[in-house]
């Protein structure tokens, strides 16, 4: 898979939610919440987005956080990406 974010967008797939909770309870796919933690795949160029300079802030690699209902879901090659704006991440995680 090859994809090549434009702009200030970000490319990101979900690390895979807990299975269990911190009791020892085993989940169902139903009780499990959509992950916020994901690793950046792409990152895009950055520089004038809607007339304003823009400098990317993340790099491939990293963890993140990003918003609830942020990005676009695509399926490329049967992989589940997620293509955000550089805004809808929250933070980094180290």
């Amino acid at each position: 898979m090859n994809v090549k974010p434009l702009g200030d967008r970000v490319v990101i797939k979900n690390v895979e939610a807990e299975e269990t909770t911190k009791g020892g309870l085993i989940l169902t796919s139903a009780a499990k919440e959509k992950p916020q933690m994901a690793q950046v795949l792409a990152v895009g160029p950055g520089g004038m987005v809607d007339g304003k300079e823009v400098k990317m802030e993340v790099s491939v690699g990293q963890k993140v956080i990003y918003s609830k209902y942020a990005g676009t879901e695509v399926k490329i090659d049967g992989e589940e990406i997620i293509i955000v704006r550089q805004s809808d991440i929250l933070a980094v995680v180290e």
